[in-house]
């Protein structure tokens, strides 16, 4: 059985990709998981990961570390992990190679963290950006595959490497057309991002991670008190 590593629930992007490709697709795994607090992390997960960092999957004595290079590792055992036809296989793999790299502004903004809402004090220009290319690249799959997934009619990876957005466009209220914002509350309503949720809610706060939040914005409701 795979043993996949991942950080806080309530701030770890990165880990929730393949937890909820993993858990949404029936592949059985092991969960464990180390807490981001501070200082000491990267010396901590260096004793599991050789990055340091997380994700990291292990598959016996195979270890594969960064969500991207997971999922493609994930493929060559469970083919449903990317679509069955070409194309779509092929825009697909574009989408979630360009959420991987891309997106800078609202990775720096608009900070994961599950259990809030956040006022924004603005949206600069290169937010705004961002926001408009996520529309249009779910216009795009959405029109091309016929939905209800970025892809098609079966949830692949592309839409496990956008989960992460849909709890950072509920946390921040951020402006998406309507087919956007209907696309993420399908991700957001399926069991697997339930449980995520329900587990980050409960998790302990640490400052920097909550002050980050705070760096952009105030926090208007909080559901951990």
């Amino acid at each position: 059985m795979y043993t996949l590593h991942i950080a806080n629930k309530n701030y770890s992007s990165w880990s929730l990709r393949p937890w909820v490709l993993l858990k949404t697709l029936q592949i059985p795994f092991k969960e464990s998981q180390h807490f981001l607090s501070g200082d000491t992390t990267y010396r901590n997960f260096k004793t599991f990961s050789p990055s340091g960092r997380v994700p990291v999957l292990y598959d016996n004595d195979t270890i594969i570390w960064d969500s991207l290079a997971i999922v493609e590792y994930l493929f060559e055992k469970h083919d449903s992990v990317w679509p069955m036809d070409r194309r779509a296989r092929a825009w697909a793999r574009s989408a979630a190679a360009e959420m991987h790299s891309s997106f800078e502004a609202l990775r720096t903004q608009c900070q994961m963290n599950c259990s809030v809402e956040v006022k924004l004090n603005e949206i600069p220009e290169n937010l705004k950006k961002d926001i408009d290319r996520i529309d249009e690249l779910f216009e795009s799959g959405l029109d091309q595959f016929g939905g209800p997934y970025l892809s098609g009619h079966e949830f692949t990876a592309v839409d496990a490497f956008f989960c992460p957005v849909a709890f950072r466009v509920r946390a921040y209220n951020l402006p998406l057309n309507t087919r956007s914002r209907n696309y993420l509350d399908k991700l957001l309503q399926l069991p697997a991002m339930e449980e995520w949720f329900d587990s980050a809610i409960k998790e302990p706060r640490y400052d920097v991670y909550e002050q980050a939040t705070k760096q952009f914005g105030s926090i208007i409701k909080d559901m951990r008190i």
